[in-house]
């Protein structure tokens, strides 16, 4: 580091993890503070911690510091270093862990060496995106049969606090098709931090993983970073290396609370339940970055937003539906199908995927839906009908195969397996699915009733 740099002396106060310093003009051609720019704390002659500009007013400066400020003196110094926040961007950090400022986690080797690109910096042109046309497969059949994920799609997993939502994100990391996968978590208990780290080596997929991780013991200000640092290694991966990258975050609520709480720090006028007023552009800004790029690769992001309360209407959940297009709902440990909902799956059934899956998409969640009301007229000692009877072993039929979060099948295996439950329950005229697609579909009723006792004994199998 340069010692010539220039050290300013007059902090003014310290609050929480920010501190304000006062910055007189030194001179006409001496580099002034910018926002976003990087500086480096020191106290008692040696270095303390880095720090970053959040805000500049007139000849004062107000910067977070990355280690916090228990300990920190207002007979420190700071010196700027006029450069912006970078992270390490080569191959060589595949397979790699890194804390919310980028330094590794994992005991490896220092990459102090290796190019660093900027973080933060501004969305896709517009001229360089193309229409999102191509499927994301992740094995699940919720997913890819029913809400199928689409290439350059952002999109958030709603839940909250005790469901599986980390367990469900590790899957997906291990089984999507994605050419390297970038992990963000942003408020981590150390058991979380190890599950990922266990599930990503024991499955293998280390190699094409990449984690950015931001424990709860961590400084809050390392939370605010950690989306921007895996965002912008998995835009140098799809735009440098035309990979198809798939970005997890978990979790959003917690790196909207540390804007929060940043917020409150520097004085700011809090808006809808204490959250700051930018709370919408800041998030659009992160989720932004999914993109399919022309003549690259592609940026897919899923990100884990829990509900406090499991309010829908809480301002970080409700900002999020407004950015993303659609949402998967986690509630009592499976994926709602009901909550659901992909925007862009129109865009790849029956185009990237085989001509039945559209209106067998439909027809399940039909008959699924009536089981549901089947089931609560049954709670209600209301007689059932013929078609009520059906509907309710359809149901338990679709919560065995479909729901369950362990299930691991391909979209052809589910399709397949789809038009088995529906000739074992039901009439092909009861299905309204059009008589082409019924010739061409619709096992004898031999076939589905073997192939269902073998789907039965399997699942017992798994489950015992």
């Amino acid at each position: 580091m340069s010692q010539n740099l220039l050290r300013f002396t007059n902090i003014l106060s310290i609050v929480g993890d920010l501190i304000r310093v006062q910055v007189p003009v030194v001179g006409s051609n001496a580099p002034r503070p910018k926002y976003g720019d990087l500086a480096v704390v020191e106290q008692d002659g040696e270095a303390y911690s880095m720090a970053q500009i959040i805000k500049i007013d007139h000849d004062e400066v107000s910067l977070q510091v990355f280690a916090g400020c228990q300990g920190l003196s207002t007979q420190a110094s700071v010196s700027f270093l006029d450069q912006p926040m970078q992270v390490t961007y080569s191959g060589n950090i595949l397979g790699r862990i890194f804390n919310g400022v980028g330094n590794p986690l994992d005991k490896g080797p220092e990459l102090e060496h290796d190019p660093k690109v900027e973080i933060d910096g501004p969305s896709v042109n517009p001229m360089r995106r193309t229409l999102a046309s191509k499927m994301v497969r992740t094995n699940v059949p919720m997913i890819d049969l029913f809400n199928t994920l689409v290439e350059s799609q952002k999109i958030p997993v709603f839940s909250v606090a005790g469901e599986p939502y980390n367990k469900f994100l590790a899957r997906i990391a291990i089984q999507a098709e994605a050419d390297v996968v970038v992990f963000g978590g942003m408020g981590l208990i150390y058991d979380d931090y190890q599950f990922f780290k266990t599930q990503f080596e024991e499955a293998g997929v280390s190699a094409r993983t990449v984690m950015f991780v931001n424990q709860a013991s961590d400084p809050t200000v390392e939370r605010l970073m950690t989306p921007d640092m895996a965002l912008a290694v998995a835009e140098h991966f799809a735009v440098e290396e035309g990979k198809k990258v798939l970005v997890l975050l978990t979790d959003m609520t917690s790196y909207a609370d540390a804007m929060k709480e940043i917020g409150v720090s520097m004085d700011k006028i809090p808006a809808n339940r204490g959250y700051m007023g930018d709370l919408y552009s800041q998030l659009a800004k992160r989720y932004e970055k999914a993109c399919d790029y022309k003549g690259a690769g592609s940026v897919t992001i899923l990100a884990v937003t829990t509900m406090p309360g499991d309010d829908v209407t809480h301002p970080v959940p409700d900002n999020t539906g407004f950015i993303t297009e659609g949402q998967f709902y986690l509630h009592n440990g499976v994926l709602d199908p009901f909550g659901s909902l992909s925007r862009l799956k129109q865009m790849v059934i029956g185009k990237e995927t085989r001509e039945d899956h559209s209106a067998i998409m439909s027809v399940m969640i039909r008959f699924y839906s009536d089981s549901v009301e089947a089931a609560q007229k049954q709670a209600m000692a209301f007689e059932l009908s013929e078609y009520d009877q059906k509907t309710l072993k359809f149901g338990e039929q679709f919560k065995q195969n479909f729901m369950s979060l362990d299930v691991d099948m391909s979209l052809e295996a589910a399709l397949d397996l789809s038009w088995q439950i529906l000739a074992e329950c039901f009439e092909p005229e009861e299905t309204l699915i059009k008589d082409s697609l019924l010739r061409t579909y619709w096992p004898s009723r031999t076939e589905a009733t073997s192939d269902s006792a073998s789907s039965e004994r399997s699942l017992s199998k798994s489950e015992g």
